[in-house]
C-alpha cells in the first residue's frame, strides 16, 4: 500500500479524527481522556500534537498520531508521551517508516520554535517488560522509529512508589541533623559536587556538554522555576561535626509528590547517609495532608539508590525507558 502522506500540526477541528487512534496499549497508556484532560490544562497542545494524513485518500482519519507533553508555562515541548499508527490501514511493515517521519517533521517544527534539541521519548512499562511479548511487540516498532528520527540515547529508569501503608523508617542511630537553607549559592555548590562520580547517566551526559557549575545552576533553576514543591521543603544534612554530608530535595510534579533529587557528597558515600536523606524526604512530603503516595525515579545502573528506595518501603511498580537525542 502506498501512501501520499503528509505531515502537520493539530488543530481543535481535528480532535474527533485523532482521539480513536488514542486506545491505550501495552506500550502506552494515552487515552482519549487522558489527552483531553491534559490539553484542557495546556500540558498537551495543538501544537505539540503531530498527525501523519493521505489527503488524497478516501478515508480522512489520520494514519498516526504523535503526541509530546510540556510545562504550560514552555514555548516548547519537553518529552514525547505517544505515538500511535492506524493498525488496521498502515501495514506492519511500513509503520516503523511513517512514525520515524512523523518524529522527524515535529522535531524541525520544535527546533524552528527555539527548543535546543528534539524532546526524549518516555515510555513507561511494566517491570517485567522483557519478559512480556505483547509489551516487546509494541515497544518494538517504536524504539525503531525513534531511533530512526534521531533519538538514538537509551537510558532505563526504574520508577518507585511509596504510600502510608509501607510505613515511615527512621535510622536506627541517627547521624545526621537536617536544616532548610535559604541561600541558592549552597544548593548549587552541594549539585556541583555531588557531580563527581555519579551514576546518573542523563545528568552527568549534560555535565559533560556544559560543565559542571553551568549544570549545577540549571539544576537548582528547574527544582526552583519549574517544579512545584515548596522551596522550604528543601534540606543539607549536616554530620556530628557540622560538614555537609548531602542534601534531600523533597518536590511535586503536575501528578503529586516526588523525591526530587537526593545526593550524598564525595567522601561521605558509603556510610548509610543515603538512608537518612530518603527518611527525610519521605517525611516531609508525607507530612502533608493530601499525600497518599510518593513517586520516585533512578537509572537501573544506579543500584545503590534502588537499594534504598526498597530499604525505605517504596515499590518498584514500573520502568521508564528514555529515548534522547544524547548518546
Amino acid at each position: 500500500m502506498t501512501f501520499r502522506t503528509t505531515f502537520r500540526s493539530t488543530v481543535e477541528a481535528d480532535l474527533d479524527r485523532l482521539l480513536p487512534l488514542l486506545v491505550a496499549d501495552p506500550a502506552s497508556s494515552l487515552s482519549a481522556h487522558t489527552y483531553l484532560s491534559k490539553l484542557a490544562d495546556g500540558q498537551y497542545r495543538h501544537a505539540w500534537t503531530w498527525i501523519a494524513e493521505d489527503p488524497s485518500g478516501g478515508d480522512t482519519a489520520p494514519l498516526a498520531v504523535a503526541v509530546w507533553w510540556g510545562l504550560p508555562s514552555e514555548a516548547t515541548p519537553g518529552a514525547l508521551d505517544a505515538v500511535y499508527v492506524d493498525e488496521a490501514r498502515v501495514p506492519t511493515g511500513q509503520r516503523v517508516a511513517l512514525a520515524a517521519e512523523l518524529l522527524a517533521a515535529a522535531h524541525a517544527a520544535f527546533k524552528e520554535a527555539g527548543a535546543a534539541e528534539a524532546p526524549a521519548f518516555h515510555i513507561f512499562v511494566p517491570g517485567d517488560y522483557r519478559d512480556r511479548p505483547e509489551v516487546a511487540e509494541a515497544l518494538a516498532w517504536r524504539q525503531e522509529a525513534a531511533r530512526a528520527a534521531g533519538l538514538v540515547g537509551f537510558v532505563e529508569r526504574l520508577g518507585y512508589e511509596w504510600t502510608p501503608q509501607g510505613g515511615l523508617r527512621e535510622a536506627a542511630s541517627p547521624q545526621l541533623v537536617f536544616a532548610a537553607e535559604p541561600d541558592d549559592e549552597v544548593f548549587v555548590e552541594l549539585f556541583r559536587q555531588v557531580l563527581q562520580d555519579t551514576l546518573d547517566a542523563s545528568t552527568r551526559a549534560e555535565a559533560e556538554q556544559i560543565g559542571a557549575e553551568a549544570q549545577a545552576r540549571n539544576d537548582v533553576a528547574f527544582y526552583q522555576e519549574q517544579m512545584a514543591g515548596e522551596r522550604s521543603w528543601w534540606r543539607v544534612a549536616r554530620n556530628a561535626a557540622g560538614e555537609a554530608v548531602g542534601f534531600g530535595l523533597p518536590s511535586r510534579n503536575l501528578a503529586g509528590p516526588v523525591v526530587g533529587y537526593l545526593g550524598v557528597l564525595p567522601g561521605h558515600r558509603g556510610l548509610g547517609h543515603v538512608d537518612e536523606i530518603l527518611a527525610e524526604i519521605t517525611a516531609i512530603l508525607a507530612a502533608e495532608p493530601d499525600t497518599s503516595r510518593i513517586r520516585a525515579d533512578t537509572d537501573l545502573a544506579n543500584r545503590p539508590m534502588a537499594a534504598a528506595f526498597e530499604r525505605a518501603g517504596y515499590r518498584n511498580f514500573r520502568r521508564r525507558l528514555v529515548l534522547s537525542a544524547r548518546l
